[in-house]
């Protein structure tokens, strides 16, 4: 696939996580978080098994692909398990622009460890998304301890985990099939995910139509789509050049905040947005 539809394919992608936080502080309403991964990620296996059926040429697990497999696995529910909880106990808008302004500054500083090699390109882009993130989150009037607000600490978990899972990510797929490892990662979470849930409460037949629509963007949308696709372009782009799209999602994040829970959309929010973009394209320009 060329790099120009991959960008195309990750620039969707990234919106559809953009409005997953909004999604996901409705959703929340419903069901319990524990519940909420579960169907979220047997969703999001049973979505991705008619691409593995078409390729027909599904493989044995090994210990080989099991080194990355199981720790991705349950990255991903402990993840899964703060973004929920952030958006429940926090801001939606706030809480998105916190993680991916954070995440792929953490991917950068773990590729700084492996590849001890960095072209001045990347370390320009990623400072200029940093900044673009800063502006946004109003750092320089709020001071960065509000960084730190107790709120807050289960959207600095999120940032964490998901760059490590960015870089396992990329290194996993070099043993098996980009989409071979997806499905299974999607399994495996949901196994893992299962002595969590709460059966008795999830009774399909009284959740309404706002739940159903909202669960579809979070879990087809958001993850069946949008983080399949990041999955699929880390390994082909780069950890770095995939991770710095993220920094597009603070702005399109408060933007759907805006207008779906009415959190405040300033100035600086827009400034920032323009650096950030601005940012993904100096990291990804040939």
């Amino acid at each position: 696939m060329k790099n120009n539809k991959l960008h195309f394919i990750m620039a969707l992608a990234m919106f559809s996580w953009a409005i997953a936080w909004t999604n996901a502080k409705i959703v929340n309403e419903y069901l319990s978080f524990y519940n909420l991964i579960f169907l979220r990620f047997l969703i999001g296996f049973i979505s991705i098994y008619p691409f593995i059926y078409k390729k027909k040429n599904l493989k044995i697990l090994t210990f080989k692909n099991l080194k990355y497999i199981i720790p991705c696995s349950i990255i991903f529910y402990i993840y899964n398990l703060f973004f929920f909880m952030g958006t429940h106990y926090g801001y939606a808008g706030k809480g998105a622009v916190l993680v991916t302004t954070l995440n792929p500054i953490i991917t950068f500083i773990i590729m700084i460890f492996i590849k001890k090699k960095i072209n001045a390109k990347e370390i320009f882009g990623i400072f200029l998304g940093l900044i673009g993130g800063l502006i946004i989150m109003d750092i320089f009037q709020e001071g960065f301890m509000h960084i730190f607000n107790i709120n807050n600490i289960f959207f600095l978990i999120c940032a964490t985990t998901w760059g490590i899972n960015t870089v396992i990510t990329n290194y996993g797929q070099k043993e098996i099939d980009s989409y071979q490892f997806i499905f299974y990662c999607y399994l495996l979470t949901s196994i893992i995910s299962i002595p969590f849930i709460n059966i008795l409460e999830i009774n399909l037949m009284n959740l309404d139509k706002k739940f159903y629509l909202n669960f579809l963007l979070v879990s087809l949308g958001a993850m069946s789509f949008g983080t399949s696709a990041y999955m699929y372009a880390t390994p082909r782009l780069g950890p770095i050049k995939a991770s710095v799209f993220i920094f597009s999602v603070p702005f399109l994040a408060l933007g759907t905040a805006n207008i779906f829970l009415k959190e405040t959309l300033s100035y600086n929010i827009i400034i920032g947005g323009v650096l950030s973009l601005l940012a993904i394209y100096i990291i990804n320009k040939k």
